[in-house]
Parts: structure tokens; sequence; C-alpha cells
């Protein structure tokens, strides 16, 4: 296997199990606890996994992890919890759709929807949207994020807030047990904050693997979500707390 695709690998493994081990890996993909070593001391040079005694974890810093490998990551629970979204949402509303790869999914199931306001930061889900002829789409404008294509700062913010949005469709980089969603970039929490204030319903997607990070800045609480779309059960003091907040739990079959 080529080296850069076992990176790969080595990451969606540590995102959907927390971390991983030298020798699961070796027997993974059948190569050297010498080579399994070498690739995770090389993909901690780069910021994706920490070492730890045995093996590595994801990253407790403040940084998120590349672009290209979010997308890459969880591919098959995306495309569960996107389906299992589209299927939720409406003809003949306004929908606005944030900054993620997992809204990206989203957008990529909304082709057989019908009359829809579409206003996005996320200029991915605005190409992917621009062949749709049944919606209109509206770019906020903002300071472009290369990384990601997204729309953040006080353009971003002072447009969204000219609109009241029948739904929004948000993501996070990371899910708190506590029910809290964080990020990594403040001026993004902003124009989150803002999303969720000027939407009179809000869909929350996430895959597991964001119960298994953490990030530095709080968006808000699940309390502030109508519906969590994920594909695995929450843990149970976090299923207990968005039954008492009337937050609806989906989970996705993949």
């Amino acid at each position: 296997m080529a080296q850069n695709f076992r990176h790969r690998d080595i990451l969606r493994i540590a995102e959907e199990e927390g971390k991983v081990t030298v020798e699961g890996l070796a027997r993974e993909f059948g190569v050297t606890l010498q080579t399994i070593r070498r690739d995770l001391t090389e993909m901690a040079e780069t910021g994706q996994l920490e070492r730890v005694h045995g093996g590595a974890v994801l990253p407790s810093g403040t940084s998120n992890i590349g672009y290209e490998e979010r997308r890459q990551l969880n591919q098959n629970a995306k495309m569960a919890i996107a389906r299992a979204c589209a299927a939720r949402i409406p003809n003949d509303i306004s929908l606005f759709l944030n900054i993620g790869t997992s809204t990206e999914a989203v957008a990529r199931q909304l082709d057989v929807h019908k009359n829809l306001l579409v206003v996005t930061n996320n200029m991915n889900v605005a190409n992917i949207l621009s062949g749709h002829a049944d919606s209109e789409i509206i770019v906020t404008g903002g300071s472009l994020r290369r990384a990601d294509g997204g729309l953040i700062g006080s353009l971003a913010t002072d447009t969204i807030l000219k609109f009241k949005f029948d739904l929004a469709i948000i993501g996070c980089s990371a899910l708190d047990h506590d029910g809290d969603l964080l990020d990594f970039d403040i001026q993004e929490v902003g124009v989150s904050q803002a999303i969720l204030q000027q939407s009179r319903r809000t869909f929350l997607v996430a895959d597991a693997s964001k119960l298994q990070r953490s990030a530095p800045a709080r968006i808000a609480s699940l309390r502030s979500v109508d519906v969590i779309f994920t594909d695995v059960p929450l843990p149970k003091n976090l299923a207990a707390k968005c039954a008492e907040w009337g937050t609806e739990v989906v989970v996705a079959q993949i």
C-alpha cells in the first residue's frame, strides 16, 4: 500500500476509534512495527496525530486537521447522515448551509428538491448547487478561508443577519460530552452563532468522530438544535440531556 494511502487510512481509524496502536496497525496493513512507527512519527510531525506510548491519538491542540483529510474521513457515515438529513428537508423553504464537509454532503443530496432559497458561507456548497436550476443560491461574502472555501468574519455575519431562515444545516468541529458544539476558529464561531439566531429550526450533522475530538471555542449547546443527525447512538448521558432539551437524535443507517 502506498504510504500516503496508509496515512489516510490510519487517520480514518484514529477518527473512528479515538486512538491507534502500533501492533494493531501492523496487523491491519501487513507491515512491520518499524514501518508503522515511522508512519506515526511522520504524521505527528505534520500535526495529524499525537504520539503516545504504543501508538497515537488525535491531536488535542487548537488547530483542525487539513480539509482534504477531513473530506476523506468517514465518507460512508457522512453520506448516510446527509441522506437522512436531506429526507427531512422540505421543498419551498429558505435554507442555510454552513462550512464543513458534512454540510457539503447534504448539499449533494438536494438535487431532487424544489424551490429552495439556499444561503451559504461555503464556496464548496455554492459550487455543488450551482447547477441546481430549481434553487436560488446566495453566497454571504466575507473573508475567504482558503483552506476550506469558508467565508467568515463580519461581512458574513452581517449578511446572515439580513435573513430569517426556515432551516439551517450546520456542522461542528467537535461535540463535547456535555452537549456543547465546539470549533477551532473564533471568527467561524461568531458566524455560526448568527446562523442559530436567525433560523427557525436547526439541524446538526455530526458523525461519531466529533465526539472523540476537542476544540477550544464554544458555539452553543445542543439545547439550541432541533435535530442532530449522526451515525451511532449518543452516549447515554448525552442522549438523556437531548431528551430533556427536546433535541431529536436521528441515527442514520450506513
